[in-house]
């Protein structure tokens, strides 16, 4: 298969036996699927295209389901795609994602690539991280107004965080350092951007000239927290984070005050775009998906609702290390065997209405779309979730 070929829609509707919310199988070839990682938008701003990855060619490709027509569109035909590192332009025009050391973009309707920069020598001594996890996935981030791109890469001992400017091609090395992943700019200032470090000082932020880098929150050591899977929060300068298993936090990393947000055991918590409401899925157990306020505060209980159940995602879940109350990572080395592409990671769509998750269920990855109608949600959550339309 190439670039250009397009498929009609595999779409099948179901209906989730609990909630009875309306789930839309978006992929059912006999092939892996995954949408991008869990705080990376599926979408373009405009909703035209829902992103994915697709196996279905015998390797990682980029495809989009045309939203118009339905239609399942493959943008890439590219060897040693690092199916993590999509991310969708906010215009729709692109997709930008690496190949091994090639760092590039697509264009959404003439499938042309531009590569926009070849890392070489000098910066990819080793294009990654062994492994399913953190810096292993190379996940890039693009700033809202689609001017910046960063990632990360692993050169030698060290890792390295580039910042590229996608009108000139020019980049710059901001931060280096042993161990540092998952970048993701702030959602509505460019200038800032947030990133991840080992489990000990998990959260760090940065200004994109390099200058201002911290740590943002300083962990609680003597209970061994674990905090993980961290997203900022639209609206203002906190951060949203897994206290696994214990709940959500939310932290402002110009006060450090720390904020409890919810408590259940949250996976991979998200924020739709407005930061008005958030979602997370699950697991040991998995209880399946669920919708929240993120600006709920424990310290004040009566005003905290208990999280809205959407849908069970019954994806497999793999990665045993998470079968924990404490920071596994402080008892010594862990062997980690957590493929992604089981985890739901659910993520919103622009305008709010829907959820997008990949799931295993069928005994293959596909992804899926879930409404979020007024009887699913609830009054008080429907009306935040319509504060983000």
């Amino acid at each position: 298969m190439t670039a250009g070929v397009t498929t009609a829609s595999e779409a099948i509707v179901l209906k989730d036996p609990k909630s009875g919310a309306r789930v839309r199988q978006v992929t059912s070839d006999n092939a892996l699927h995954h949408h991008p990682f869990f705080y990376i938008p599926p979408y373009d701003d405009a909703m035209a295209r829902l992103l994915l990855i697709s196996h279905r060619s015998g390797s990682p490709q980029v495809f989009a389901e045309d939203r118009g027509s339905g239609r399942l569109v493959q943008l890439t035909d590219t060897p040693e795609l690092d199916e993590w590192s999509l991310h969708p332009a906010h215009s729709g025009e692109f997709v930008y994602f690496t190949a091994g050391a090639s760092l590039r973009r697509v264009h959404c309707e003439t499938f042309v690539q531009e590569e926009l920069l070849h890392l070489g020598k000098e910066n990819a001594a080793e294009a990654a991280e062994a492994g399913s996890v953190g810096g292993a996935m190379r996940t890039t981030t693009l700033s809202h107004d689609d001017r910046w791109w960063a990632l990360t890469v692993k050169v030698g001992g060290a890792v390295r965080l580039l910042v590229v400017d996608t009108e000139s091609g020019d980049y710059e090395v901001i931060v280096e350092r042993r161990t540092m992943f998952h970048p993701q700019f702030h959602p509505g200032d460019s200038s800032l951007l947030r990133y991840a470090s080992s489990h000990a000082q998990r959260m760090w932020i940065v200004a994109r000239d390099g200058s201002d880098h911290r740590l943002a929150y300083e962990r609680d050591t003597a209970r061994k927290e674990w905090v993980t899977h961290e997203t900022w929060l639209p609206g203002g300068r906190e951060l949203l984070a897994a206290d696994w298993p214990h709940g959500v936090f939310a932290v402002d990393v110009d006060s450090d005050e720390r904020r409890g947000v919810v408590s259940f055991n949250a996976w991979h918590p998200v924020s739709n775009r407005q930061g008005t409401i958030a979602v997370a899925d699950t697991n040991w157990p998995d209880q399946g998906i669920h919708v929240f306020d993120p600006h709920g505060n424990l310290a004040e209980p009566e005003g905290v609702e208990e999280p809205r159940f959407v849908c069970d995602a019954k994806a497999s879940n793999l990665g045993e290390h998470w079968k924990t109350d404490h920071c596994v990572y402080d008892d010594g080395p862990v062997q980690v065997y957590a493929p992604q592409h089981t985890h739901p990671h659910p993520h919103f769509s622009p305008d709010s209405q829907r959820l997008v998750f990949t799931s295993d269920r069928t005994g293959v990855a596909q992804v899926y779309e879930v409404e979020l109608t007024p009887e699913l949600l609830g009054e008080r959550l429907a009306s935040l979730c319509g504060e983000g339309a």
